[in-house]
């Protein structure tokens, strides 16, 4: 029997991540943008600004792919570049906060809405439960990209 639920765990989970990928893909053409530069876009609004290369690394781009990135974003204002203070030779990717959110705030107005409902809808033990399967599962999706990157 336990193999069976972890079987669809694993189904659930896989679903769940294809889910996601359409929902993005969706969000992003709406937002005039693909799904992947929508999510490359959050890891500028996580992570801060920093180095096209820094952010190539991030997301395993080449640096050329993430200068057309860049300039995609800054044709939009989404991002700017500018010079670093201690090395002009550095050229730092600032998000440009306010209007990222105001591009996409709208466009995860309802689907945030419900995630917060469903996420109240469970027990203290029931949410440390999942917490702990979102991190664990995290840590494992980042050590299998490590060790696919170092091959």
């Amino acid at each position: 029997m336990e193999k069976d639920a972890a079987r669809q765990i694993r189904k659930l989970s896989q679903q769940y991540a294809y889910t996601s990928i359409q929902m993005h893909e969706a969000i992003g053409r709406k937002a005039g943008l693909s799904g992947t530069d929508h999510k490359y876009l959050g890891f500028l609004l996580e992570k801060g600004q920093m180095t096209a290369g820094e952010l190539a690394t991030l997301t395993g781009l080449t640096t050329g792919a993430v200068t057309g990135l860049i300039d995609r974003f800054e044709k939009k204002k989404l991002v700017k570049r500018r010079f670093a203070e201690d090395d002009r030779r550095k050229v730092l990717i600032e998000p440009n906060t306010k209007n990222i959110m105001a591009l996409f705030k709208p466009l995860y107005k309802e689907f945030r809405s419900h995630s917060e409902k469903l996420i109240a809808s469970f027990s203290g033990k029931e949410l440390k439960v999942l917490e702990t399967y979102f991190l664990k599962a995290i840590e494992i999706m980042e050590e299998t990209t490590d060790r696919v990157n170092t091959r």
